[in-house]
């Protein structure tokens, strides 16, 4: 008994297939840079949060220690 295997049928499209496709992967790219633009901010953002007082007291004791006059 002889098995066929399934074969795909792609849909004529005119020859501009390759460009369609291309067309749409850049809206798609152009949405993947936006959330990683997003995710770096709010990871910028957290961070300045979490360590911006510690960042400030640093800055303070080192002034103070180097003895300038003002800080």
């Amino acid at each position: 008994m002889e098995t066929s295997q399934p074969s795909l049928h792609f849909p004529d499209s005119g020859g501009h297939g390759m460009k369609d496709l291309e067309h749409g992967e850049s809206g798609a790219t152009a949405v993947e840079y936006g959330l990683l633009v997003a995710l770096i901010a709010a990871v910028i953002i957290a961070t300045v949060i979490v360590f911006g007082g510690k960042v400030t007291g640093l800055f303070e004791s080192v002034c103070n220690a180097s003895g300038a006059f003002s800080c």
